[in-house]
């Protein structure tokens, strides 16, 4: 732990405090310990006392990691969870099984590159004869996602007519991240666009200033398009952010599914967890506690002999020992702060997704980054920091991502299996569209394909009745 500094001591945040804050809430658990290792060994103004105390109520904790104050259960707030930094030993739970030879496979995720996961989308919809033609595209797909090779060459190379070769990009294009496949930003965008009419209106002459305007857009030259066009400027400003807000010419670019880029860092296998979440005492009230787990055993701070050492010594090294002890200082306070916003962001996630945690995945709610943000009122970016890498342990054992909190199709995907398990025959994804729509899941039928793709579901001319 570390030494307590008072609250209303913590002046508004500075730069160098902003910058080293968000830094420490991007690192998990085990990242955080290396780093706290790091700067001891670096700088001779900080300290490791042996002792443990409650970040929160100063109190000296003895045998243990869990404040025996801040753990206690508030009364007649059972729907609230508490909170609290623990730095207490946790031997993480495996869900159900147990088995030491299934760890993996329950924990891990799988990262695949752009070609792989478009292809698994769209290989039930693929003949057999196209197969070839298929991948021959996929494998030619730059980082941005478009298509490097025409396709009048892979019709030729393939001996095959060249509307096969265009129909086969389109299924492709239709794919997710929507618009993959596409041989220009423009097309990209074009693409995007007639998806997007499916669902929601789009504003009047979109296609036009993508068509004809597209090389004015990026210049913000509004005027120049109005002009060509005959409309408007303040329309093509419509447009324009509307483009900025909904669409994306380099598809490749985006963060496609539930896998990362190639050029991401491999997807974490999550066998320690970064927060515990458990019920008090198993008992049938189901409060939650939530114990977010600090990496260190002993009461990090400022060593206040060193500070009396700065008067003692030659006026050459006193400039070296004060920044020595600022940063000392400054790491403290980031810690603490790092804490503070992660028992408020665990506070606010464990009481919306309540049922999500005691029930499953299909009780999980639609919130988003942004609005959670507002709520705590933060900027987006410090939520994306708190989430980034780390994993939670549910009271039933399993090890999920922090970012599954934040999954808007988790349950609409559970569901889709459900109905799909139960159907007499095979539905197509238009009546799943309807039956999604009646569990509360307005979603469009290209989204039922995709979530049928992401669940390994083949479409219903190659299912079987159960």
């Amino acid at each position: 732990m570390f030494q307590h500094i008072p609250f209303h001591a913590i002046k508004p945040l500075t730069t160098a405090h902003l910058a080293q804050t968000m830094t420490l809430l991007s690192l998990t658990s085990n990242e955080l310990q290396e780093q706290i290792e790091a700067e001891l060994a670096s700088n001779p103004a900080l300290e490791m006392l042996d002792e443990i105390r409650c970040p929160t109520c100063r109190r000296l904790i003895k045998g243990g990691g869990v404040c025996p104050v801040c753990s206690q259960p508030a009364l007649n707030k059972e729907d609230e969870p508490i909170v609290f930094v623990s730095t207490r030993e946790v031997v993480s739970g495996f869900g159900d099984s147990g088995e030491e030879e299934d760890r993996e496979d329950t924990t891990s995720a799988m990262v695949e590159d752009l070609a792989t996961y478009v292809f698994r989308q769209i290989a039930p919809d693929v003949a057999p004869e196209d197969r070839k033609l298929a991948a021959h595209l996929l494998t030619n797909l730059d980082e941005d996602g478009l298509l490097a090779v025409p396709l009048l060459e892979v019709a030729m190379y393939h001996h095959v007519p060249l509307s096969r070769v265009e129909n086969l990009q389109r299924l492709i294009q239709r794919a997710d991240p929507v618009g993959v496949g596409s041989t220009s930003p423009k097309e990209a965008l074009l693409v995007q666009l007639e998806v997007l009419k499916e669902t929601r209106s789009v504003p009047d002459y979109a296609s036009e200033v993508i068509e004809q305007g597209m090389d004015l857009l990026s210049r913000r030259q509004f005027h120049e398009i109005a002009k060509r066009l005959g409309i408007q400027a303040e329309k093509v400003r419509i447009v324009a952010r509307f483009i900025s807000e909904n669409l994306n010419p380099f598809p490749g670019r985006s963060y496609w599914g539930d896998v990362r880029q190639p050029s991401a860092p491999q997807t974490q296998v999550y066998y320690r967890p970064d927060i515990l979440i458990s019920k008090v005492n198993d008992s049938k009230s189901n409060q939650l506690m939530v114990e977010i787990l600090f990496p260190i055993w002993g009461t990090l701070r400022v060593n206040p002999l060193y500070r009396q050492a700065i008067q003692q010594t030659s006026d050459e090294q006193k400039d070296a020992m004060r920044e020595d002890l600022e940063r000392a200082s400054l790491f403290v306070k980031c810690l603490q702060q790092r804490n503070h916003t992660m028992q408020r962001l665990m506070a606010k996630i464990a009481f919306l997704q309540r049922d999500f945690i005691l029930n499953g995945e299909k009780y999980l709610r639609p919130i988003t980054r942004a609005s959670l943000a507002k709520e705590l009122g933060v900027h987006e970016s410090t939520i994306s920091r708190a989430v980034a890498n780390k994993a939670v342990q549910l009271p039933n054992g399993r090890i999920i991502p922090l970012a599954d909190f934040f999954d808007r199709s988790l349950s609409a995907r559970i569901i889709l299996k459900e109905i799909i398990t139960a159907e007499r025959r095979p539905l197509s994804d238009s009546e799943l569209v309807r039956l999604l729509a009646e569990h509360g899941y307005e979603v469009a039928r290209r989204t039922v394909a995709k979530y049928r793709a992401m669940e390994g579901i083949l479409p219903a001319s190659l299912r079987r009745p159960c």
